[in-house]
Formats: structure tokens, sequence, C-alpha cells
């Protein structure tokens, strides 16, 4: 082993380490030749001890006869091995282990050839090599010694089992007779590599069968290289140990923690909307690729339609119409990726398919191999999982991996069902809410005026944009009302909070201003009544102490626009100002109205205020909710001034107007529903009305008469003579005589033909049935009959009695 291990017979290795010396003794007894290693180890030079007698030079004096004895012994031709003390060159007293050879001389005479070994190294190192045998022999690892060509020199009984083949047969071979030419080309340059620059290699591993041991093993080498006491290379050695268990635990121990980080993943990124086609993406976006290669979801219509459910568990054969909703795909194929399955399409499974069977037991399936149906060849692996939430079926889920991936185990089946039913809960809730949604916006529509309505002189164009689908429905509503007297009442409100019940809410008030508006209140008024029903929707009528069980707040801007005089009177509560562009000034800036502000309504306490503005002709109107200028991600404010920028500089039409506000304010993809409501002035032509004010007395009615045929006559509207002298002449009686004052009366030609008597009596009319024997009452049963519309309303110092025709078309 000694030669094997240190180097062939290099000079100064071993025998340096355990300090050897020697010299000879001639025939007579006396040291003929003395080494330098001897006088080292000694420590007395050769001109002192050749020629002299050793027995008597190194020896004590009380073993001078038993060494003389020996050595005439040896002189005689007898070996003689045995330990004697010395003094060594720092004169310590050590013990010597004397080698005593007999030799003989070129003539012929007898002499002694010595070697003397100092005990105490020669004995650490016997404990050391033993030490080391032990170790190399006993340890459970395999350890291999390699020479400097690379051939196996030694190994042990581990590494020899491990292999299958016994240690004698390893001796001599090379790493290319024993492994693959892969790993014998690997595993041969690491050893070049340690043997030339002394670096050890840590770790390095391979995989391959054994026959001796069934299954696909695995193992790590350490190399280092072994010097001699020269520090001279002799070769490398190698620790071999099996790490099969080791790498299957650290595969399982990954693949828990790829399964853990999965599922964190998945908790945060899906369900970030209450969108059901988005929230299926964002399943896709976890599982593809970080878990398969290729994924599809698919959902029952009737989950998509958000009125009906998913089907109950063992509910059918698994054969209802779905609808692809979401797909990825990451395999190639001829270097391009693979298309997706297409998303859109409706279909059923049939109903002996596993598919089928999945959907109809709520269970996950595994399809591997020849098995699998999927018709793309290079797909070997599948899994489908049933979307399963609140014990209904809500569709199927396939996972797919590519060849070249490792099939689905039962760890990946499980994983993937947690995933699937993470995802089913979100996408439950979405049809919830979608469904919730999609009623609320029906509502809401539903009371909001259909196209864009007409007013009397203005030209007004409106929009209505819901907050995106993963926001709840608001309750923002604008509304237009005509008013009598070529009069039209805007109104814009917004009530606090989301979902069915502020859409609810917005139902009720926008019924009650279109109901307070007819009885011709001031704009201050129609808040005040307002506030005060927004207060009784927030009281709970089954509650005992009768406090609110939900608070309903709303924010209104409410502004009646008189077309005959082209004044504005409004009145706020808690709603952003109206906004104005006067076009006088050519590129005129928008400006915004100074309109107190006013308390929301539902608050109550305070009163409101009202502020009268002139419009000219052509001037800009503008209303609106907060959605269209407020987010989270920038102020009011600056939203303000946005608003401003883009209703500045020349005329545009309405509708282009109304589009370019959309585009240009709400970059923020619909955090909030947005009304707007836009109306520009158009004067009335000087001609379209007739105003004339008469005295108190009997003769007024004619001159009503008169002078109400007359313009009538000269607008061209000769078909409505008759009619209008007739119900000009009831009314201008009844004015006289239930009124007080001058009778006003006063026609107005837009879209339709108004004529106004007014009087200073706050004596409303009221219609009701004559009997065959009154003498009167019959008067406004006769404008009943005759008018399109007919009603009354305060004025500031009275009343006004109006009817409606329609004005003749023009042949």
């Amino acid at each position: 082993m000694e030669g094997r291990l240190w180097g062939h017979g290099e000079a100064g290795s071993i025998y340096d380490y355990i300090q050897v010396a020697a010299f000879s003794i001639d025939a007579d007894g006396l040291i003929s030749q003395w080494s330098d290693r001897a006088a080292e180890f000694f420590g007395v030079s050769a001109e002192e001890v050749v020629g002299c007698d050793p027995v008597t030079t190194f020896a004590p004096r009380e073993l001078w006869r038993s060494g003389r004895e020996r050595m005439g012994e040896i002189l005689a031709g007898k070996e003689w091995v045995g330990t004697a003390p010395y003094r060594d060159s720092d004169g310590e007293e050590r013990v010597a282990e004397l080698y005593l050879m007999p030799a003989q001389g070129p003539d012929g005479r007898a002499g002694v050839v010595c070697m003397a070994v100092d005990l105490r190294k020669l004995r650490t190192i016997e404990t050391e090599l033993a030490a080391s045998e032990a170790v190399f022999g006993q340890a459970p690892t395999g350890f291999v010694l390699f020479d400097r060509e690379g051939r196996i020199q030694r190994v042990n009984d581990s590494f020899a089992e491990a292999l299958g083949v016994g240690a004698a047969d390893l001796t001599g071979l090379t790493v290319r007779e024993l492994m693959s030419p892969k790993d014998a080309n690997r595993l041969g340059r690491a050893l070049e590599e340690v043997l030339l620059t002394g670096d050890p290699v840590v770790d390095l591993h391979f995989a391959g069968e054994l026959p001796s041991r069934p299954g696909r093993r695995r193992w790590s080498i350490s190399l280092y290289r072994l010097l001699s006491a020269a520090d001279r290379p002799m070769g490398v050695a190698g620790q071999v140990v099996d790490v099969t268990g080791r790498a299957r635990a650290e595969r399982e121990a990954a693949s828990a923690r790829r399964s853990l980080a999965l599922l964190n993943e998945a908790s945060g990124h899906i369900g970030s909307t209450l969108d059901l086609e988005t929230t299926a993406r964002e399943l896709l976006d976890v599982t593809v690729p970080g878990f398969c290669d290729v994924a599809t979801v698919d959902l029952y219509n009737a989950v998509l339609t958000a009125d009906a459910e998913g089907r109950r568990v063992d509910d059918g054969d698994g054969t209802g119409e779905l609808r692809r909703v979401a797909s990825a795909s990451t395999v190639h194929h001829d270097g391009a990726p693979t298309p997706a399955a297409e998303v859109g399409g409706a279909f059923c499974y049939p109903p002996r398919s596993p598919y089928a069977k999945a959907l109809r037991t709520g269970r996950s399936l595994t399809l591997i191999g020849p098995g699998n149906p999927d018709p793309n060849p290079l797909i070997h692996s599948a899994v489908v999982v049933p979307m399963v939430a609140r014990e209904k079926v809500l569709g199927l889920v396939q996972l797919s991996r590519a060849k070249g991936s490792e099939p689905f185990d039962t760890r990946d089946v499980a994983i993937a069902t947690e995933l699937v039913a993470r995802a089913a809960v979100c996408i439950d809730n979405a049809r919830l809410y979608r469904r919730e949604h999609e009623r609320a916006l029906i509502l809401q529509r539903s009371l909001l005026p259909p196209g864009n309505p007409a007013a009397s002189g203005l030209e007004i164009a409106c929009r209505y944009r819901p907050a995106g689908s993963g926001t709840e429905v608001g309750g923002d509503w604008f509304d237009v009302i005509p008013l009598p007297g070529n009069r039209t009442a805007l109104v814009v409100g917004d009530v606090m909070g989301r979902g069915l019940r502020a859409a609810v809410a917005m139902g009720q008030l926008r019924t009650a201003v279109r109901t307070l508006a007819m009885l011709d209140l001031d704009p201050a008024e129609v808040l005040t009544q307002l506030d005060e029903i927004a207060r009784g929707l927030s009281a709970d009528p089954e509650s005992d102490d009768g406090q609110s069980a939900e608070l309903y707040l709303a924010t209104c801007v409410y502004a009646v626009y008189d077309a005959v005089t082209r004044r504005c009177t409004i009145a706020n509560a808690g709603h952003l100002p109206p906004v104005v562009v006067d076009p006088a000034g050519g590129d005129a800036p928008a400006l915004m109205l100074d309109v107190p502000e006013g308390l929301p309504l539902g608050v109550g306490g305070e009163p409101f205020e009202e502020v009268v503005v002139d419009l000219p002709d052509g001037a800009l109107f503008g209303l609106y909710t907060d959605g269209l200028v407020e987010s989270r991600t920038h102020q009011l404010e600056e939203g303000l001034s946005a608003l401003r920028s883009a209703l500045s500089g020349p005329q545009r039409p309405l509708e282009a107007l109304c589009d370019q506000l959309l585009t240009e304010l709400d970059p923020h993809h619909g955090e909030d529903d947005i009304a707007l409501l836009m109306a520009r002035v158009h004067a009335l032509p000087s001609n379209s009305v007739g105003d004339w004010v008469l005295p108190s007395a009997p003769t007024s009615v004619a001159r009503a008469r008169e002078l109400a045929c007359g313009w009538l006559l000269a607008c061209g509207l000769d078909e409505l003579v008759d009619t209008v002298e007739l119900l000009v002449s009831e009314l201008a009686t009844n004015a006289l005589r239930h009124g007080r004052g001058d009778i006003r009366v006063r026609l107005l030609r837009d879209s339709v033909l108004v004529c106004e008597v007014w009087d200073n009596g706050y004596a409303q009319p009221r219609q009701r049935r004559a009997r065959d024997t009154d003498e009167g009452g019959r008067g406004l049963q006769l404008v009943s009959l005759l008018a399109d519309r007919w009603g009354s309303r305060r004025t500031p110092n009275g009343k006004a009695v109006w009817f409606e025709l329609a004005v003749p078309t023009a042949p």
C-alpha cells in the first residue's frame, strides 16, 4: 500500500517523515560508514564516529557487554532487531528501533548494515495508517483512489457494494470503462482539473441505473488531490455518496415549496375583479406555464347568463352546454406556438367521456398516456378538474402537460383541485355580482330619459356610462323635464353608495323630482322637498325607535331654463358646480358657476339657495357627476381643470363634444358611474312670442281674442285661429271673473303652440262636472276637450292657466 499511496519510491518522502538513519560497521566492529541522515539523527558528524566502536559510543556503559555479544552474533551472520536508547541532535533522550543486518564487503570480510528509526515517529505513523485504513474500509460512504493516469488504485467495500462489483475487479479500471461516455467525459475532465489545479470539486452529481439495484440512482462525488510529503501530486481521492433518497426528498420539498408559492400567488392574483372572464384568465395566468403547459376554462352557459346557477353534483349526465371562456398554451410545434383552443365557442361533452364524468361527479380525473383523448400529439398528460362552489358545478378546467414535462402525480392533482376550487369561489361570487349588477343596470337605465330628449330653446346631448364590471352599479342619474311656458328642468344627481339599493334610491328620488317639477316649484323648494324624501328613505319602517337603518345621501343640481327670457334658475344640494361656456368671446374659457353648494339631500337642517343667470344665444351649459372629474389617481381640482380645458375653445357639435369629454376625462377604466348632460342655448325667433297685458275690464276679453287671432294669422297658423279664439276667450273670461289685477296673454310658438293667460289670483282652477241646471262650469271642460294639454302653474304674483296645441305641419 505504501508504494501505491506515496509515489513509486520518490526520495525524501516517507523517510523524511519517520526519520531513518543508516550506517555500516566493518568486520572489526568499528563504524566504517556514516550517512548524513545518521549525522542528523544522532547529532554526531562522520569525523567524530567513523572508526569508533558503536557500542561504547552510543550505548550506556552498563550495556557495553551485552552489546558486544550481540555485535559478535551479527558479525557471525545473525540478524537482529531491537530497541536502544539514544540522544538526538537536540540532546533529548529517545528510543530508536535498530535493524542490524549482516553484510559482506568487496574484500569478502563480514560487516553489518544498520538502520535506525525513531520509535515514537514510527508508532505515530502506524497509528495514523491504521486509522486511515479503518476509515477507508469501514466508512458507509464509498471511497475511491485514482492514480495520476486516472486509473482506480483502490476502492472500499461500500463503493464496491454500491456498484454491485467486487473491489478487486475495479482495480486498474478507468472511468471510461465504468460509466457511460457522457458521464465518463464529465468525470474525466473533473479528475484532470483537480490533479492539475488542486482545487477540489464538491458535490458533482451523476445519475444512472445499476444491475444490482432496481430504479434510477443518483450519486454525489467529491474529488480532492493527494500530495506526498514533498508536496508532489500522487493522485485523486474521491468520496461517493448515494443521494437518491436525498434527491427525492429535495424534489419533494422543492415541489412542496413550489406548490405553496403557487397557492400563495393564486390567493393574491385570482379574484382581483368581479368579472367572470377576467377571473378565468387569472387562473390561467397562475397555472401556465408555472404548473402546466396548456389550460382551458369552460363554464356552463347558465352561469354566464348570471340569472341561473350551476348544476348540483350528481345532477344530470354532465352533458350540458358549456362555453370556453379562457385558454392558454406554451406548447410549440415546429418552432411556433400551438394555437390555443378557440375562446367563445359553445359545445357539449359526450355523455361517456371523462369530461362529462368529472362534471357529473364533481371529482377530478387524471388522463395519462394513450388514454388521453386530447388530439394534440404533443400532450402526454392531462387532468380535468370540475369547478365546484357551494355544491354547484359551474364548469370544467383542463390542465395539460407536454412531452418532456413530468406527468401529473397525486400531489399535482391535489394542487390543481385546490387552485380550481379557489377560482370557483371567485367565479361564483362574480356570477352573483353580475346578476345583481345587471339587474341594477336594467333598473337604472329604465329610469333614464330615452335617447336625447327635446327641450324648447335648447339643443341637448346626454351620456350615461356605468362603472366598469369590477365595481357595483352606482346611483347616478340625469333628467330633462319639460315644464309649462317653454321652460325645461335640467337635473343631475348622484346617490352616495353603490349596489342595487343605491339604484333603487336613485329611482325613487328621480320619480320624486319629476313629481315636484310638475308642481312648478322653485328649484330651492324642489330640493327642500327632496331632502325630506331622502330622509324618509333612510328611516327603517320596521325599527321600533324610528332610527335610521341605512343613511341615504345624495347630491343634486336642479336648474330651470326659461326659453323666452333665456334665464336659468339653479339650486345645488352638495353637487359639483355647473359649467358654462359663453361664446361671445370666440375661444372663450369655460367657467364654473358660483352656485351655493348646499348640503347633500338627506342631511337636513339647512335651507337651499338659488341663483339666476342669463345665458346668451349659443352658450353651453353642462351638468355632470363626479365620476367624470375625480378618481383615485388624481384630485378633484385636477379633474375640474381638465374639464374646463376640454370645453374651452371653438364650438363643436354637441354629440361629438360629449364623446370627446368621455374619452379625455375618463382614462381610469370606469372607476365610477358617469352622468353627463350638455345643453346649448338656441334663442327663440323674435316672432315666436306674442305677449300682451290687458286691464281687468270686460272689453279685455274681446281684445285678447283679437290680438291672439291677429298674431296667429301673421305667423301663418290660420288652422288654429278658431280653436285658439274660443279657448283664449274662456281663459280670459275666467281670469276676469276669478282673478285680480291685469290680465296677461302670452302665445309661444316652438314645437307646439302654447297659450298662457296670467292673473294675480292665487286660487288654482279646478275642472268639475257641471250639472244640466248649472249656468257655468263648462269652460275648463271645453279647454280639456279641445287642447292637447292644459294646466296651471304658479307665478311670482299669482297664476297662469295654459293650454297646448300641435302646430300643423307644412304640406
